[in-house]
């Protein structure tokens, strides 16, 4: 008999609704912070229930899988990411060449955080290969969303190839990124900025640029 049928097997009493509700937060908050720090595939449900102060009944009770569960966090992931996103535009409305600055100077400032781990897509992209796994279908979405908002930016501060920009500007902060988990935080990922700053003038005409400056 499997682990999760053993634990459903197992007799437990049905806490009260309100009881139910605290335990799915702390198994699902216990879940996203373990997957981040640690990784999916080093976390097993053992470890989510012990930190969720939970039974392994109850989280699978409230998710049918570990990959129904990895799925969740990675949409809280991508929802998180893309209202940050807005939130930083927000400032600057109207004014897109403002906007992409102001997105990549974040992007050094998380990227010099030493409690970051990098992306949380990126780095479940590189755990779950499997194409059919419930969670690869929302990572592929939102870096196709981030490339889409990054292409519909160049477009509109009238880049010369706003395809190539936006390429260009999505491998830098993938590059970024990533490079944190190999080279620190006080890495190349630190000149993340200045490097988009120089790509984004390169396809601008130079009246333009000279402006940004």
């Amino acid at each position: 008999m499997s682990p999760k049928a053993k634990a459903l097997e197992a007799p437990e009493n049905d806490p009260v609704p309100a009881e139910k509700e605290r335990a799915c937060h702390r198994i699902f908050s216990a879940a996203c912070d373990l997957f981040y720090r640690k990784g999916i595939r080093a976390v097993g449900v053992e470890a989510i229930a012990e930190q969720a102060h939970a039974t392994k009944m109850s989280l699978y009770r409230t998710y049918p899988s570990k990959d129904e569960l990895v799925a969740q966090y990675l949409r809280r992931e991508s929802e998180l990411e893309l209202q940050r996103w807005d939130e930083r535009i927000a400032r600057h409305p109207g004014d897109p060449r403002k906007q992409l600055s102001v997105l990549f100077s974040e992007l050094t400032n998380r990227t010099s955080d030493p409690a970051s781990r990098g992306c949380a897509m990126a780095n479940a992209a590189v755990e779950l290969t499997d194409p059919n796994h419930p969670g690869r279908k929302i990572i592929e979405e939102h870096k196709a969303e981030v490339r889409a908002r990054l292409l519909r930016m160049c477009t509109d501060i009238g880049a010369r190839d706003p395809a190539a920009l936006a390429d260009g500007l999505f491998l830098l902060a993938e590059g970024a990124l990533a490079s944190t988990q190999t080279l620190g935080h006080s890495g190349p990922a630190n000149s993340v900025a200045q490097a988009a700053e120089a790509l984004i003038d390169s396809q601008l005409p130079k009246t333009a640029a000279g402006a940004s400056a």
